[in-house]
């Protein structure tokens, strides 16, 4: 006897989705001009927040500190800089070449509203850290509870 399978017409298309994956794999972390070439770069970043403030803190490895701009406008970080291929042979074989090199920029909306004047930022060992103190209105508050007698209320019972 015949055994009847059910037919999905669009698992043809999961090999297809596969290819283009590690086709375009390459270029996540650019992005391409219409002749080819990666236009800006972008790098991984960690955001993080407390109480008291937000940190960001970017990866930036060959990059110099005079290199990097950090502007901070509307609840919006960003940090735009250049890492820069200094050529010492004038020929050289590549067998790979996957390093890049060329401006890079990155916009993150901050999780809370920040005192961007008390902002710091320190670059070490090509790791940014960003310290954005949050602004008064952005910090938890607790509100204490009182009783009908304009008491605390107490949690014994």
């Amino acid at each position: 006897m015949t055994q009847v399978v059910r037919w999905y017409p669009f698992s043809e298309f999961r090999g297809l989705n596969r290819a283009m994956d590690r086709l375009f794999g390459d270029f996540t972390l650019a992005r391409v001009r219409q002749d080819g070439e990666p236009s800006e770069l972008t790098f991984p970043v960690d955001v993080a927040e407390t109480d008291s403030d937000v940190t960001v803190k970017a990866t930036l490895p060959g990059t110099k500190p005079e290199d990097v701009e950090i502007t901070v406008s509307e609840g919006v970080l960003t940090i735009r800089g250049e890492s820069r291929h200094e050529e010492t042979t004038e020929k050289e074989n590549y067998h790979r070449r996957e390093i890049r090199y060329g401006a890079f920029s990155r916009s993150l909306p901050l999780p809370a509203s920040v005192d961007q004047e008390q902002a710091e930022a320190e670059f070490t060992d090509g790791v940014l850290q960003i310290r954005l103190p949050k602004t008064d209105d952005a910090r938890p508050m607790t509100i204490k509870v009182k009783g009908a007698a304009g008491e605390l209320a107490s949690a014994t019972a």
